[in-house]
């Protein structure tokens, strides 16, 4: 049986005028994969870096790599799921600019009662990020109580999370963003300090606050534009852990000196590293579930556009009017 679906669809890399609402196929779920309806989509930078071609894929893509909804159907081998399921994922291949989709069932998880299908398409790969970089992407010694952190764009979606994470966590999270406006909201929900870094030198702020010692560890999405000096606001030993490209690819640079700037670490993460199997998905879920439930982290949700307004989303996003969480409702 074989029927359609409306969804965003590009057939070459480039600006938001490349995505097209088109009417494709979805068929029956094939072993170890599911049918899911969707409730909510979720909206993220790793979007339009796949439509740029900044991360080259096959054409033509269908975008999206997070989403909720209700699984209509089950292939064989899946046992985690039933027809019915409320569920959530933040998943590989994109394609969850959607109506409906077939897909791998390993990143699918249940969503509980408590949360709904809007906050689950916004939390899922915002959150589980969040996740593995406070809980998995560690300076050396790990991170304790009181420890000082530098947190990139912090009024967006990773980064409000991230704010309200680390403080349940007792970490001093210093963040930045790009107006007194986000600055505050990043206070509001949980960062320690926050730089306006427009208006003020980040580095030299950072070392103010820290008394000289600057942090453990830098989480950056922004990349090019916060690079250097963000290795300038790390300790000796210090992390330096990237994880997106909003402002450009960082441009390659000689290792050799880190080693003058107190011999720190690098690395470059991505989610889909981490959700390698089904246990470590549901584990990673488990605690993101656990703080949402708990009222510990609020998933802000500013922004929500229809489906075929996702050209107008893309634009907000990149021209970074946005903060929170974005999604598109089918």
């Amino acid at each position: 049986m074989t029927d359609t679906t409306l969804a965003i669809q590009i057939s070459q890399a480039g600006g938001p005028e490349q995505m097209a609402l088109v009417t494709v196929p979805v068929g029956q779920p094939g072993p170890g994969q599911v049918r899911i309806a969707h409730k909510a989509i979720g909206l993220n930078y790793i979007d339009v870096y796949q439509r740029s071609g900044l991360y080259p894929l096959s054409m033509p893509l269908q975008l999206g790599m997070e989403g909720s909804g209700v699984v209509e159907a089950v292939g064989d081998g899946v046992t985690h799921l039933a027809v019915g399921d409320r569920v959530a994922y933040a998943a590989n291949p994109p394609g969850s600019y959607s109506q409906r989709r077939v897909m791998p069932a390993m990143n699918v998880c249940k969503l509980p009662d408590g949360i709904s299908f809007e906050t689950g398409a916004a939390m899922m790969l915002k959150g589980l990020t969040a996740q593995y970089l406070l809980k998995r992407t560690l300076p050396q010694g790990g991170l304790q109580a009181g420890d000082f952190v530098l947190f990139h764009a912090s009024a967006g979606g990773v980064g409000l999370i991230a704010c309200q994470w680390a403080k349940a966590l007792g970490l001093q999270l210093i963040g930045t963003a790009g107006s007194d406006e986000k600055c505050a909201l990043a206070l509001a929900h949980g960062a320690k300090f926050a730089i306006n870094y427009k208006t003020e030198d980040f580095a030299a702020r950072v070392k103010d606050i820290t008394g000289g010692q600057g942090v453990k560890v830098v989480y950056d999405s922004v990349g090019k534009d916060t690079w250097d000096k963000s290795l300038d606001c790390l300790q000796p030993f210090g992390l330096m852990a990237s994880f997106g490209n909003a402002s450009g690819p960082v441009p390659p640079f000689a290792p050799g000196m880190l080693g003058p700037k107190g011999s720190l670490y690098v690395t470059r993460q991505t989610l889909f590293s981490h959700i390698t199997s089904r246990e470590r998905t549901q584990a990673m879920a488990d605690e993101l579930f656990a703080v949402v439930l708990s009222g510990a982290v609020n998933i802000r949700i500013d922004q929500r556009f229809a489906l075929a307004d996702v050209q107008a989303a893309h634009r907000s996003l990149e021209a970074r009017q946005t903060t929170g969480c974005t999604i598109l409702l089918p």
